[in-house]
């Protein structure tokens, strides 16, 4: 493993003055993410923020129920990844509950339209003979300045609703909701494209009950929250208060069995228990599986697993989005490689890589090289952008993933002021981001992003450091605490889930499965004895049980023919003294 200092998260300065009913472990834990009230741990749905404080909201509803009341046309303008697909199913179910008739959903092609709405996607609708009489956009829209353009000089209305960050010229759409837009009031800048179009129906919803239009029976739009909690957490959006209520619902749903059927076939070609399910399998089973048809296909097939109505339709296409990811995991796998030897060509060890990486390979996959830009930055603590060639020969794409301390979006700016046109395009966020330039500037734009990621951070920005929660007591290490934890959730970006440290004797070792350590372990200071495993190690580890271990590890419950025990999952281990 490359060796990694280990931070300690602060703990509170005094005993907290809320949740007295909580166990010591959890009311520290929470302290140390911020909580401060037991407010922030309640998870009902009349805590959410309201939709109202949207800036744009109320255009946006007026458009819809027109929409509706006159029959109109609409189109949905999704992504091509999991926010997207999740953003695009619940406006399609969302509007259709409402009383909308007459809806479609597109989504543009990552290779041949790129992201957004743009001209080409628009000009294509009119060549078919499906322009809509409106057109609402989710988890894009506010970059797509032309695309706006294009609709409204063929007589389309415009709404657009989304999330990321806003440029210098907002598109001229007929509605923009955006809680990152300029001027908009709305408390949970965190928000992922698919909370921010439940939002919008909830407050058509609102709208329209008023107007005593709604539907009999009255819809009820709690049933997509299993979706929103999807998209939220796919997206990496950081969890506030908000967002955690949104997952802890949504979760709620799939635990009851009551998600939507392609949620369900999902959890079950990956092997996992519907109902014992936590916000890390939305993560990492589910969401990798949705983004592989986006990725490598075309994401139509991801979203009409989640509107699939019967179990038969959506195993078959949750299988088929299981075999994308397979060989999704192929390509990256093969990627990965030739990374590692165009590093290694470079004949510099880690202290003499450049500080910012733009690696490029003729043969790389454009819908795999952000994931492979994510495992070169977690190897070398540098800022990573993985290129991959364009379809026309000429031009390369880049996906960019950033370290803490660095916001990748403004490094791009930078580069982009002091070399105007360099890049074709850009955008992202604090930690990704992407670009499209001519192949025959790579070298010069390497230059240029290795100086503007230089000018941002210090030398000791570049070591890589793990967070953990500190040391567990031996009373703690047992399977009610894996449990306690589990429960105690949903966690994710900026509510991480608890990592804790400590020293281990290492009473024996093996590999199982090719490259991953099994480990039994003992806690230093006594206590029992205990289970570890660490994956993807490798098959050349240092002899622990010479020297003991310190350890970074969650604990796990671990059932093996028919028994459970406690099992610590190592994110990290390194010999002692």
């Amino acid at each position: 493993m490359t060796p990694k200092k280990i931070l300690r998260r602060p703990g509170p300065s005094s005993q907290p003055d809320w949740g007295q009913n909580l166990p010591p472990l959890l009311r520290r834990l929470y302290a140390a993410r911020g909580v401060t009230s037991d407010d922030q741990l309640s998870y009902t749905l009349k805590h959410l923020a309201s939709p109202m404080e949207l800036r744009g909201i109320d255009r946006a509803v007026e458009l819809l129920a027109r929409a509706i009341n006159e029959k109109q046309s609409v189109m949905i303008l999704g992504d091509f990844d999991a926010d997207g697909a999740t953003s695009t199913a619940v406006a399609m179910l969302g509007l259709g509950m409402l009383g909308l008739e007459q809806v479609d959903f597109r989504v543009p092609s990552r290779f041949a339209d790129g992201y957004g709405l743009t001209p080409g996607i628009i000009h294509r609708l009119k060549e078919e003979g499906a322009l809509p009489d409106l057109l609402v956009t989710v988890d894009n829209g506010i970059a797509a300045v032309e695309g706006v353009r294009a609709a409204k000089e063929l007589g389309i209305s415009v709404v657009v609703t989304d999330h990321h960050l806003a440029g210098e010229t907002l598109p001229d759409a007929d509605a923009i909701v955006n809680p990152n837009q300029p001027g908009c009031p709305f408390l949970s800048k965190n928000a992922a494209g698919v909370g921010v179009m439940f939002y919008v129906l909830t407050a058509l919803r609102k709208y329209l009950r008023e107007k005593d239009q709604l539907p009999d029976p009255q819809p009820n739009l709690g049933s997509l929250l299993d979706l929103v909690a999807l998209g939220t957490v796919a997206d990496v959006v950081p969890l506030d208060h908000n967002n955690r209520i949104f997952v802890e619902q949504g979760l709620r749903r799939i635990r009851q069995g009551e998600a939507r059927p392609g949620i369900l076939a999902l959890l079950e070609v990956a092997g996992r228990d519907h109902s014992e399910i936590s916000s890390t399998d939305l993560g990492f089973v589910v969401g990798p599986r949705l983004n592989a048809a986006g990725r490598l296909d075309d994401m139509s097939v991801g979203i009409a697993c989640l509107l699939a109505d019967s179990r038969d339709e959506a195993i078959r296409l949750a299988r088929e989005l299981d075999t994308f990811n397979r060989e999704r995991r192929t390509i990256e796998k093969d990627m990965k490689a030739q990374a590692q030897d165009l590093l290694a060509s470079m004949s510099l060890d880690l202290e003499g890589l450049p500080w910012g990486l733009a690696l490029f390979d003729t043969d790389w996959h454009q819908g795999v090289i952000g994931i492979l830009a994510a495992r070169i930055r977690e190897q070398t603590h540098r800022p990573t952008i993985a290129f991959a060639p364009d379809d026309n020969g000429l031009d390369i794409k880049g996906s960019a993933r950033s370290i803490p301390g660095l916001h990748i979006r403004d490094v791009l700016a930078v580069v982009d002021s002091r070399h105007p046109g360099m890049m074709k395009k850009f955008g992202g966020h604090a930690m990704a981001a992407g670009m499209t330039l001519l192949r025959d500037d790579l070298n010069a734009f390497s230059e240029a992003f290795d100086r503007a990621v230089r000018d941002t951070l210090r030398a000791e920005d570049l070591e890589a450091a793990i967070t953990t929660d500190g040391p567990l007591n031996s009373d703690e290490l047992h399977l009610d605490t894996a449990a306690l934890l589990k429960r105690a959730g949903p966690w994710g970006q900026h509510f991480p889930e608890p990592l804790f440290d400590g020293n281990f004797r290492v009473v024996s070792q093996r590999i199982v499965g090719e490259n991953h350590l099994k480990l039994v372990l003992q806690p230093e200071d006594g206590g029992s004895i205990i289970d570890g495993i660490a994956f993807n190690t490798g098959p050349e580890v240092p002899d622990y049980t010479r020297t003991g271990a310190r350890v970074v590890y969650k604990p796990d419950a671990n059932t093996f023919r028919g028994r459970t025990n406690l099992q610590l999952l190592i994110d990290y281990l390194e010999p002692l003294g």
